[in-house]
C-alpha cells in the first residue's frame, strides 16, 4: 500500500510541474490550456515561420482583466477610426482559372468553398483582381478585339469575350455563388494592339485617336460580364503603366491617363450609366507623384476613385503620401508576388508586415497577394515577359498544396469582412499589429512578432490587459 501511495504521490507531483510548466509557456494566468468549460474572450489563430502551426487556432483561454506587468503593450482604441475596409484576396490570373478550372468537380468546388465560403474551414477571400484580356500569367496573349494586320475596328463590332468563356468565366460564376457580395477589380494589361503606336502586346502607347475606342471597349467588357452575372466593382486604366516590357504591356504616362480618363473614359462610363469605379495607377509605390499628378486635374480627378499600388519598388508610406495630397480619395493596395521558391517564414513575416499591415497602416482599402494559382513550374505564363517564377498561393499538380501566401491573406481574409474598419492601436516593441472594428462588432487584432526571440506582450482594450506570447517571425490574429 506504500508502495502504490508513493507511486500516485509521485504521479500526482509531476502532474502538477506539467501544468505549472504548460500556464508558465503560455504566457502566464491568462493564457493556459483551456478547459472544455472554461470561458475564453479571445480566439487566437497562429502562424509560425517553421509552419508548425499554419493559421491553426489554439486551443488556449485569453482573457482581459486587470492588472500590470513590464511587457510591452499593444492597446486597441476603437473609438478613433480610419478607413472602411472593402477586402483580402488575390489576383485570379488566367492561368490560375485554367488550372483550377481542370479539377474534378469534386475538389474544384471543396477548393472554391475553402477559399471564398463564409464557413469556419474557408479563408473567406472578399476581393478578386482579373485581368482585362490576358495577362502575363495567362498561357497566351490576347485582348477582346484582336484584328489582322492593318485591320480597325472603330466600331467594336468583332468585340468578343469568348476567349474568357473557356476558364475564367465559369470559374467566376461559381465563386459568384458561393460569394455573392465579392468584390471584382478589372486591370487590362494592354490595349488592343491596332489602338497602340507599336502594334504590338509588348510596349507601345495608346494612340489618342483611339482613347474614345478603347474607352468604349472597356465599358463593353463591364457590360458583358454583367451580362453573364459578374459585377466589375472596379477598373484600373493599366496595369503598371510604366513598364513597357511585360508581355502583354502599355506604356501610359500619368499626363496620357488624365487625358484618357477626363476626355473619354469618365464621360463614356457617365454616359453609359456604368457606376464601375476607376482606380489609377496600378504601379509601384516608388512614384507616388503619378496618381498625385492625376489628381491634381481637377477634371480627371472628378471621375477617379482613388488609386492603386503595388510594392516592387518604394516604400509602403508612399501611399499615405497619395492619401494626404488628396484625402478625399480612396488607396488601394492591388499587387505583390511570391518569389519561387519561397522562403516560408521570411515571406510570412515580410508580407503580412508589409502590407497586411503596412498596407493597411497607410488608409488602403485592401490587400492583394498576386495569382491565385500556378503549377509546380510557375505555369502558365506568356513567352518573352512572362513571369517564369510567380509562386501561386496555391500550387495544384494535380494535387494542391498551399503555400505562404495562402497564410498570409488568410489571416486578414478569415476574420475581417468587407465593411469593417481600421481602429487605432500602436505599434511597440517590433510587435508590427494593425486593428480592425468588424460590422457586427468584433475587434480584430493582427500581430507579427519581428523580433529575434520569442516575446510576452500585452493587448490593452478598454482599461484592461490580456497577455500572450509569439515566437520569432510568427503572425496570430486575436478576435474578441
Amino acid at each position: 500500500m506504500k508502495f502504490i501511495y508513493n507511486i500516485c504521490l509521485v504521479t500526482s507531483l509531476l502532474l502538477s510541474a506539467c501544468a505549472s510548466r504548460n500556464v508558465k509557456s503560455g504566457n502566464e494566468a491568462n493564457q493556459k490550456v483551456t478547459p472544455n468549460s472554461a470561458k475564453n474572450e479571445v480566439g487566437f489563430w497562429l502562424t509560425k515561420g517553421d509552419q508548425s502551426q499554419l493559421l491553426q487556432k489554439q486551443n488556449v483561454t485569453l482573457n482581459f482583466s486587470d492588472g500590470t506587468n513590464s511587457n510591452p503593450t499593444i492597446e486597441v482604441d476603437p473609438d478613433t477610426k480610419f478607413q472602411t475596409i472593402d477586402g483580402f484576396g488575390y489576383t485570379l490570373t488566367g492561368g490560375s482559372a485554367t488550372l483550377i478550372n481542370a479539377l474534378p468537380a469534386t475538389e474544384k468546388e471543396n477548393l472554391l468553398n475553402e477559399l471564398f465560403s463564409a464557413t469556419d474551414r474557408a479563408i473567406r477571400i472578399n476581393y478578386l483582381r482579373i485581368s482585362i484580356g490576358a495577362s502575363d500569367l495567362s498561357a497566351t496573349p490576347f485582348t477582346y478585339n484582336d484584328l489582322a494586320e492593318g485591320e480597325t475596328d472603330e466600331s467594336l463590332a468583332k468585340f468578343s469575350i469568348a476567349k474568357e468563356q473557356a476558364d475564367l468565366i465559369p470559374i467566376l460564376k461559381k465563386i459568384v455563388s458561393i460569394n455573392p457580395s465579392i468584390k471584382i477589380l478589372g486591370s487590362p494589361w494592354t490595349a488592343p494592339t491596332w489602338m497602340k503606336t507599336n502594334k504590338s502586346f509588348i510596349g507601345g502607347s495608346l494612340k489618342p485617336e483611339y482613347y474614345q475606342t478603347y474607352a468604349k471597349y472597356l465599358a463593353k467588357y463591364i457590360q458583358a460580364m454583367k451580362a453573364e452575372g459578374i459585377v466589375i466593382d472596379a477598373i484600373t486604366p493599366q496595369n503598371e503603366p510604366l513598364h513597357p516590357g511585360n508581355n502583354p504591356s502599355m506604356y501610359m504616362a500619368a499626363v496620357d491617363q488624365a487625358n484618357f480618363i477626363k476626355t473619354a473614359l469618365g464621360p463614356v462610363f457617365k454616359n453609359s450609366g456604368i457606376k464601375t469605379k476607376i482606380i489609377i495607377y496600378d504601379h509601384n509605390a516608388d512614384k507616388p507623384e503619378y496618381p498625385i499628378t492625376i489628381l491634381n486635374d481637377a477634371e480627371a480627378k472628378k471621375y477617379v476613385d482613388g488609386s492603386a499600388f503595388h510594392l516592387y519598388a518604394g516604400p509602403i508610406t508612399a501611399l499615405s503620401k497619395v492619401h494626404d495630397a488628396h484625402p478625399d480619395k480612396n488607396v488601394y493596395f492591388t499587387e505583390q508576388w511570391v518569389g519561387g521558391p519561397s522562403n516560408f517564414s521570411e515571406d510570412l513575416k515580410w508580407h503580412v508586415s508589409t502590407l497586411i499591415i503596412g498596407a493597411t497602416r497607410n488608409w488602403s482599402r485592401n490587400v492583394l497577394e498576386w495569382n491565385l494559382a500556378a503549377d509546380p513550374n510557375y505555369n502558365p505564363h506568356t513567352d518573352k515577359g512572362g513571369c517564369t517564377s510567380c509562386l501561386g498561393a496555391i500550387t495544384i499538380a494535380p494535387a494542391i498544396s498551399r503555400n505562404v501566401a495562402y497564410y498570409v491573406i488568410g489571416h486578414a481574409s478569415k476574420f475581417v469582412p468587407a465593411g469593417s474598419v481600421r481602429i487605432a492601436s500602436n505599434v511597440t516593441n517590433n510587435l508590427q499589429n494593425v486593428a480592425f472594428k468588424t460590422p457586427d462588432g468584433k475587434n480584430v487584432l493582427i500581430v507579427c512578432n519581428n523580433n529575434s526571440t520569442t516575446t510576452d506582450f500585452n493587448i490593452k482594450y478598454k482599461g484592461k490587459i490580456m497577455t500572450s506570447s509569439l515566437d520569432q517571425g510568427a503572425v496570430a490574429t486575436y478576435v474578441w
